[in-house]
């Protein structure tokens, strides 16, 4: 391991601001205890027993999260040439960067002791996000589920919600029925950038209403729409039944959705958004 006196990056407190407090402790800016690009700035975000390296070099942002050895590649990249480069790079650490390492730290519950161990580490992560919850002034009731744990709670605009811990990959489930619009706020921090994408012009009025504003969602049918994909978070959105008329839509129409592969980080943060 090298030791040598680098610069810190103009990025990393930046960054830590935009994390989420965990268990009551705030990201911290720390010197970095290795150079992983030769003449670059870097700096090491802690929170826990979790680190981010962050690198910044020719008007490229990288970020390593920390693992045993020397990292190979970056977890996550980007440009210094977007309107707000640091809240893209929250974004990735959140959607991506975050989560893989908790499915890389269930992995090893999993194998060491079992799938049950590793719901009762999730539900740890639930009760993070209900106290997150009531204080942002929901009421939350703890739910049993065949294949694990939850909580759910009632938003102001009477939509129902749950989180869910039910799978063995260490991600969370959250469910949702009620008004689309109680969806929109939630969408902007879940959603990858639209990255040049262009609203579909397929579907139907209700498709095309969600695809116009997010073209990042892509429709399955007239009456559902669908993204995510390989390590990122995943969802649906779609009318209750196929009865429902697909040939109006408005932010009143109540839809029933379902977002999957998500981390407590990125609940965490969008807490805000679904109450």
């Amino acid at each position: 391991m090298t030791t040598a006196a680098v610069s810190h990056t103009e990025t990393a407190a930046a960054l830590a601001a935009l994390l989420p407090t965990r268990k009551g402790v705030a990201w911290q800016v720390a010197l970095a205890p290795q150079v992983i690009r030769a003449g670059a700035a870097i700096s090491r975000l802690i929170n826990g027993d979790r680190a981010l390296d962050v690198v910044e070099l020719d008007g490229r942002i990288e970020v390593y999260a920390d693992r045993q050895g020397r990292p190979d590649a970056p977890d996550a990249v980007i440009t210094e040439t977007g309107p707000d480069p640091v809240a893209e790079l929250a974004g990735r650490v959140l959607r991506v960067v975050l989560p893989r390492l908790d499915r890389e730290a269930a992995r090893v519950i999993l194998h060491a002791h079992g799938r049950e161990q590793v719901i009762i580490d999730g539900a740890q992560h639930l009760n993070e996000v209900g106290f997150s919850l009531i204080d942002h002034g929901a009421h939350v009731d703890p739910v049993g589920h065949h294949n694990g744990v939850g909580i759910t709670w009632t938003a102001s605009n009477g939509a129902e919600l749950g989180v869910w811990a039910i799978t063995a990959t260490g991600a969370l489930t959250l469910s949702y029925e009620g008004p689309v619009s109680g969806l929109y706020g939630f969408l902007r921090v879940v959603l990858p950038t639209a990255d040049g994408r262009e609203p579909t012009d397929v579907g139907s009025a209700f498709t095309r209403r969600l695809t116009d504003s997010f073209p990042q969602l892509r429709p399955l049918n007239a009456d559902e729409v669908e993204f995510g994909g390989h390590e990122h978070p995943l969802g649906w959105i779609a009318l209750p039944s196929k009865d429902e008329p697909t040939d109006h839509a408005n932010d009143s129409r109540r839809v029933v959705a379902e977002f999957s592969n998500l981390g407590p980080d990125l609940l965490l943060t969008a807490v805000s958004h679904l109450v």
